[in-house]
């Protein structure tokens, strides 16, 4: 079994997970609640004003140096702490950026792929393909959101959800795969 042979998994999975995902994050209610409207959304925005794209923090400590600081000690006591990432200012362009989730289905499908192409011989049972694929795409759709919440405050419950959703896109890989593989 080579990567090149599973071609029809590959796309087909990433067409399915694409919807999956999009009945998910349209329909599905476990979402819904994460994001949250500061107490005053105005002084937010009239503050982040200027800021070009990007990832900043509050309070922003670059070194060790400036964090044994008692002021910036103290900026950090008094709070709050935030992760705050800007985007582009204007309305939100779907498109592209589901032509950037369908990508990056593909990238986990041709991943999955490759881990089957590796692991197993050609005719493998439809078990032992569902096993291999579905445990990648839990992986890569799962995992990373992890650091997320160890280091960037991102709510565990999230994370749990998160899990969610990739349990579900882990198991219609592992079915297309071992069904076309």
């Amino acid at each position: 079994m080579t990567i090149v042979t599973l071609w029809l998994p590959i796309i087909a999975t990433a067409v399915v997970v694409f919807f999956a995902g999009s009945v998910i994050w349209m329909a599905m209610p476990w979402h819904k609640g994460e994001w949250h409207k500061t107490p005053d959304e105005a002084a937010v925005r009239a503050a982040l004003k200027g800021c070009p794209p990007g990832m900043y923090t509050v309070p922003n400590c670059n070194d060790k140096a400036e964090f044994n600081n008692p002021d910036m000690q103290k900026k950090f006591l008094d709070g709050p702490q935030a992760y705050i990432t800007v985007v582009p200012s204007g309305l939100p362009k779907m498109g592209s950026k589901l032509v950037m989730m369908f990508g990056y289905n593909l990238v986990v499908a041709i991943v999955c792929a490759y881990m089957v192409s590796r692991t197993l011989a050609p005719g493998a049972d439809y078990l032992a393909v569902f096993r291999i694929s579905g445990t990648v795409a839990f992986i890569a759709y799962g995992m990373a959101y992890v650091q997320e919440s160890v280091w960037f405050g991102r709510q565990w419950s999230s994370t749990l959800k998160t899990f969610l959703d990739a349990l579900i896109y882990a198991v219609l890989t592992g079915g297309i795969f071992g069904w076309l593989a």
